[in-house]
């Protein structure tokens, strides 16, 4: 798995500075190549922090509603199980 070295919202302030000044002004400030701003800027687009922080509790909450219904489905599996048992 790749290591992260960023946040999604210190991503976006990079890229919101990269806005006002020069990429190759603010890629060399924050140690990472023009490149990989560049890459950023079309995962991003124009969000603000904000808005990336939504959109990861957003993630977080779906992925917290499969477990639940992962494990209602193995509760009722179990159920079923037991009944046909007796």
């Amino acid at each position: 798995m790749k290591k992260v070295r960023f946040a999604e919202e210190p991503m976006v302030a990079i890229l919101r500075e990269a806005d006002r000044n020069p990429v190759a002004e603010v890629a060399k400030k924050h140690k990472v190549s023009e490149p990989t701003i560049y890459v950023w800027r079309r995962r991003f687009g124009l969000p603000q922090p904000a808005d990336v922080k939504r959109l990861r509790e957003l993630a977080e909450n779906a992925k917290l509603k499969w477990m639940v219904a992962d494990r209602e489905m193995s509760i009722e599996t179990s159920q079923e199980i037991n009944r046909r048992k007796w």
